[in-house]
């Protein structure tokens, strides 16, 4: 009974008091007026009382206050705050395991939910000045939660020296506080705001085996500007070390880390970090014990034994011992099952709970392992995709959230923001329920569930009277593509100030029809997280494609256009491709009363799509994919190129004229590039590894789906474009780059180098400028601008980052320079690009739909992780995803076609990718497009390989 108390623990306590009482009185009056010969005066302490207070303390228990339920007002109430009734909602409520949808009102007063459903209209006559909200039958669910986040101590913009993420001073430190460096001027909360995030536990980082005390927070902005303002339940020691009789006490968190990172900052290993938690844990253990004995002593009135002694306690390990007494959410960072198996005999050893795993990639590999943890199954708070950027990470899987589930494990989805933007917190649950995991798990996972491991579900995670008026009001069901609240309340507070809305279809105010992906989960199982991801089976051949709902193709100008759609027939499409070592054609595309194949022929295989579509296969830049198979393990990655402005490259490699190609380096068969090629993305565009360096190389284009670079078609391109990088911060300055850009395009220097400057200059290849600045952007243009003039030749320039290109669309179409927006929905991480534009609700109109219609050409990059697109290659996978969000959130701008060509056709033009209208690959989904979350990929056609691959 996570919600409703049916044994009150204070109840518990308060005969505890009285037994105390009773104790203390017998015994004292036992020691002085007992006439037995052996009688003896016992002087008590006049600490006593003190004494007793702080051994009543010990057997507190947390829970809400005993006239919780009863209350009329929050004590975070903003005196002020009007009472608001939103009318004609469709309510998502988190009860009946989060089946339970009303149909009504939700008024909110006193900062709390009063009522949820048919509200009376004799009851709303009471109010005054009460502000009505039509919902028009929008979804309303409760605030959306995060249960591991850095908001505030890992700041936005970031900015070098300032980052209270974690302390480097110890590897065990159990006594900082998160709360500590809390900064409330951090851009990242109005951020959170927008994407309906209310409540963010804000956990030091993961450097040190135990990192400190984290602290619950509400999103939004306080009269009074403090960061003691935003805690939801502060624990009462918060502002003195020895906490009074108040009943009960509040949960407190703690962060714990395993693996990869203590051992790094530490110079250790896990056997070294594990001897750190026992002995950090056997010092707590043994205050407590002195505790225990203590007050056992005193309540028996046996002072004499404890003459000269204090009550034994310790500031710097209180917090520990309470976590021993059961009063702290324990929140470990562990990924692997070796880790996860230490943690669980850990907690058994010393006997306390643990509340959650956090990140835990390995946990749906070890159920059984979690549920021998000590005193009940900790809960996973995890990413949906973001993995294998590190070992720990490599055997993630994208069905876990659902194998974990389905083993009767609580599911948490969480951010660790900056790593996913918290903002988009909801599309993790969205990407696991795409997966499998049930819808009203997946909701749970951000709402309801996450509010019991933090031990607030008394208050927050649901729609119900009496808990925190955190609401937020959908413009489509939360767990469709795109979903964008349409008003926030925290507290009963309106957080939006005229809030943008978009049209949104019909069919996004359902529960997506998510594909069935039950031998892909078993798989993931079976193979240790590592199943086979290449094709099941490649054919050539005649493919019949039955039941098509539509199919999008490019033209002679790579522009693409739908070639048909089923619904304008009463009869379902069909599409006859053949396929031979020689490329493919498609034979006939329509009705099926208009296009008619003979299903008997020879070497002819029918694929029934189930209303699915054929569409573009779709091209990536803007990540590393095909450079490294784990970014952070240097042995699985093709390495980091010279840096020309760090002083000259060996003369063995050409010296100034040293230019690397990222086609000699490439890798093929990774993991996260066939991931990608299964989720419809079949070409990628990568420069070698160059973060940090001003001069990028020259990048490659190439098949995703390839085994080997030796492969048919496996190299697209071996130089597409040239690639620099303009940042600020870096060393030597930005002025300087331009100079040494500026010199070297129009004076090359000798080498392999010299030829690809020339190209760059004569237009015959990209110059692709890495930045998201618009000051830096500006440059570029004046640059590409003098260059011209002085050579007469046209340049190519695309903008790749482009967080601030928006405030230039004008001048950017002027001067015919492309932008590819990575990610196309930064969060302002670095000042670079603190001025990037929100889009919906914040701002009417998205970067993006901005651009094109000044006339941009606009491509997109993955939505990988904040400020580290080296760290992106995951993402590429969600390509399609991102697309589809760009075209639902700016439906009068970009339309299906053109959301398309944000992720193929457009890439390809801004690149010079040299595919003509013959080569491109065709991707088939069923059950619906690559722009939804009901597709699912069922096959690429690839005339360029002269094969189609088969995900059976």
């Amino acid at each position: 009974m996570p919600l409703d108390y049916a044994v009150h623990p204070w109840r518990t306590s308060s005969l505890v008091i009285i037994v105390v009482f009773l104790v203390f009185n017998l015994c004292y009056h036992a020691a002085h007026f007992s006439n037995d010969e052996n009688r003896r005066i016992v002087h008590v302490p006049i600490h006593a009382s003190t004494t007793f207070a702080k051994c009543r303390a010990l057997h507190s228990e947390p829970g809400p206050p005993e006239n919780f339920y009863g209350r009329d007002v929050s004590d975070r109430f903003q005196k002020g705050t009007k009472p608001v009734i939103v009318r004609n909602a469709t309510i998502w409520t988190g009860r009946v395991q989060g089946l339970e949808v009303l149909k009504g009102e939700i008024l909110l007063d006193g900062g709390i939910i009063r009522q949820v459903g048919p509200i009376a209209d004799d009851i709303l006559s009471e109010y005054r000045d009460l502000i009505s909200i039509d919902a028009y039958g929008a979804w309303v669910t409760p605030g959306i939660i995060d249960v591991h986040s850095h908001l505030g101590d890992q700041p936005a913009p970031a900015l070098e020296g300032v980052n209270d993420g974690n302390s480097l001073k110890g590897l065990i430190q159990p006594w900082l506080r998160s709360l500590d460096a809390l900064n409330t001027h951090d851009e990242g909360y109005a951020s959170a705001v927008a994407g309906g995030l209310t409540t963010a536990l804000v956990l030091p980082g993961s450097a040190n085996a135990i990192g400190g005390q984290a602290f619950v927070v509400k999103t939004r902005p306080t009269v009074e500007r403090s960061p003691t303002a935003m805690l939801v339940d502060p624990p009462f020691n918060l502002n003195r070390s020895h906490v009074k009789d108040e009943q009960p006490l509040r949960w407190r968190h703690m962060k714990h880390a395993c693996g990869e990172n203590p051992s790094q900052v530490y110079g250790g290993t896990r056997m070294d970090t594990f001897w750190a938690f026992r002995q950090a844990y056997e010092t707590a253990r043994q205050i407590k014990e002195a505790q225990d004995e203590y007050c056992s002593k005193a309540i028996a009135g046996d002072w004499a034994s404890l003459d000269g002694q204090l009550f034994p306690e310790s500031l710097q390990w209180e917090a520990l011992v309470d976590v021993l007494r059961g009063r702290v959410k324990v929140h470990t960072h562990c990924y692997e099952a070796v880790d996860i198996d230490a943690f669980v005999r850990l907690s058994n050893e010393f006997r306390f709970p643990v509340a959650a795993f956090h990140h835990a990639h390995e946990a749906y590999l070890v159920p059984d392992v979690l549920k021998r943890a000590y005193g009940n199954t900790p809960a996973i708070a995890m990413f949906a995709a973001f993995s294998r950027y590190k070992r720990e990470a490599w055997r993630h899987s994208e069905f876990a959230p659902r194998v974990l589930a389905e083993s009767d494990i609580d599911v948490v989805m969480k951010s660790d923001y900056h790593a996913i933007v918290s903002r988009y917190l909801i599309h993790e649950a969205a990407q696991a329920h795409y997966h499998g995991l049930e819808d009203n798990i997946a909701l749970a996972s951000v709402t309801t569930t996450a509010a019991k491991v933090l031990g607030l579900d008394y208050r927050i995670g649901y729609l119900k009277p009496v808990y925190d008026a955190d609401v937020v009001i959908w413009d489509s069901h939360p767990l469709a593509l795109g979903a964008t609240p349409k008003q926030v309340f925290i507290d009963g507070i309106p957080q939006l100030v005229d809030p943008h809305t978009a049209e949104k279809p019909t069919a996004a105010q359902s529960v997506p029809k998510t594909p069935n992906f039950d031998q892909e989960a078993a798989d993931a199982v079976k193979y240790g997280g590592l199943p086979p991801l290449l094709p099941s089976r490649v054919r050539t051949g005649t493919i019949v494609f039955a039941n098509v709902s539509s199919l999008l193709l490019k033209d002679g100008h790579r522009d693409i256009h739908d070639a048909f759609e089923a619904h304008a027939s009463s009869l379902p499409g069909v599409v006859v491709i053949s396929v031979s070592e020689k490329g493919a054609e498609i034979m006939c595309a329509g009705p099926g009363g208009v296009c008619v194949w003979d299903l008997s022929a020879e070497n002819t295989e029918v694929v029934d799509l189930a209303g699915g579509s054929l569409q573009p296969g779709l091209v990536t830049v803007g990540s590393n994919i095909g450079l490294h198979e784990i970014i952070m393990e240097g042995s699985t990655t093709d390495g980091p190129i010279y840096d020309l402005l760090a002083g000259d490259p060996p003369t063995v490699v050409g010296g100034a004229g040293y230019l690397p190609k990222a086609a000699d380096g490439l890798m093929f068969g990774t993991r996260d590039a066939l991931l990608a090629y299964r989720n419809g993305v079949t070409i990628a565009v990568s420069p070698p590894l160059h973060e940090g360096s001003f001069i990028g190389g020259l990048s490659a284009a190439f098949s995703l789906g390839a085994a080997t670079k030796l492969e048919l078609g496996a190299v697209v391109s071996d130089v597409t474009a040239l690639h620099v990088a303009l940042t600020h911060g870096d060393t030597p300055s930005v002025s300087t780059e331009v100079a040494a850009l500026r010199r070297i395009l129009l004076h090359p220097p000798e080498g392999e180098g010299q030829e690809w400057y020339k190209k760059a200059v004569n237009g015959e290849i990209p110059l692709v400028v890495e930045t998201h600045n618009a000051d830096i952007i500006a440059t570029v243009i004046l640059l590409k601008r003098e260059i011209e003039i002085e050579t007469g030749q046209a340049m190519k320039v695309t903008i790749l980052g482009g967080g601030e290109a928006y405030l230039l669309a004008e001048e950017l179409a002027g001067a015919d320079v492309g932008v590819i927006m990575s990610p196309p929905r930064p969060l302002a991480y670095s000042w670079d690009y603190r001025r990037v534009n929100p889009g919906l609700p914040v701002t009417n109109q998205s970067a993006i739909a901005r651009l094109i219609e000044a006339g941009v050409t606009v491509g997109i990059g993955p939505q990988g992780t904040s400020g580290m697109p080296f760290m992106s290659s995951w993402a590429v996978r969600n390509l399609r995803f991102d697309a589809g969000w760009e075209m639902l959130n700016a439906p009068g701008t970009i339309s299906r076609a053109s959301a398309f060509a944000l992720a193929s056709s457009n890439i390809e033009k801004l690149l010079g990718v040299p595919l003509d209208l013959y080569e491109g690959d065709l991707v088939a989904t069923s059950g619906g497009d690559l722009l939804s979350f009901e597709g699912k990929v069922v096959a690429v056609i690839s005339p360029r390989r002269g094969r189609v691959d088969f995900f059976d």
